[in-house]
């Protein structure tokens, strides 16, 4: 059911099925333009919106199978085993924390999905253990209604469910510097990105392998936004 329905998603949005290739890292100041943000930015979302208004964007990164309606339920546990049609699955959706800004505003914004055995929804997150992998998909798209999101993935590590990286509400300086600095500290790559108090957080978080008591959590700094009137106008 999760795997037809997000098929379904995709046709309705009208996702290309041959998506561009993001700008190469090497070359950031080569391009102006972004044409994977740009592709991205054409989506429709309104056609999902008209059937579950929870659906509040997409999330998607390159060259992997994350590819999905983000929605945000009315608490966390909405969406944990329920498609964005609102039908039981075991895969669930991948949902924003409820106390999150859909707007993305918050200084750390947190996204969940599970992890499967059939490695779809948030699975392949286990990768980014391996400095490779990293390098070979450094960025996390998000789409909402206001364009389009670039975050470059700056730490991936175990951790408790009590970890900096799930506070809320975080505006104090200090705060923010211990969700920084907690995550680079456990991190099982090092990036060489460091995000500073003023920038904003994108946190994805998953099943480790075995056990309920820890999370496996991939953290990614905004590093450009692709604000488009087409985005918001279709």
């Amino acid at each position: 059911t999760g795997r037809v329905h997000n098929e379904q998603a995709q046709e309705l949005v009208k996702l290309p099925k041959q998506m561009p290739a993001p700008p190469a890292a090497a070359e950031p100041e080569a391009e102006e333009t972004d044409p994977l943000a740009e592709a991205l930015a054409d989506i429709d979302l309104s056609a999902l919106k008209a059937i579950n208004p929870d659906v509040i964007g997409w999330i998607y990164i390159p060259d992997t199978v994350v590819s999905y309606p983000l929605l945000i339920g009315e608490n966390n546990n909405q969406y944990l085993r329920h498609t964005w049609l609102k039908e039981y699955s075991t895969m669930g959706s991948i949902f924003m924390e409820t106390e999150s800004q859909t707007d993305l505003s918050d200084f750390n914004t947190i996204i969940y999905g599970h992890r499967m055995r059939d490695m779809s929804m948030f699975a392949i997150l286990q990768y980014y253990d391996q400095k490779d992998y990293w390098e070979q998909h450094p960025s996390v798209y998000l789409v909402n209604d206001s364009g389009v999101y670039r975050y470059d993935i700056y730490a991936a590590y175990e951790s408790s469910v009590r970890s900096p990286a799930y506070y809320l509400q975080v505006n104090e300086p200090e705060r923010k510097a211990e969700v920084i600095q907690d995550g680079l500290k456990k991190s099982a790559v090092d990036t060489g990105i460091v995000p500073t108090e003023d920038d904003k957080i994108l946190t994805l978080s998953t099943c480790p392998s075995r056990g309920m008591a820890t999370r496996w959590i991939v953290q990614a700094v905004l590093a450009e936004t692709y604000s488009t009137e087409t985005a918001a106008s279709e």
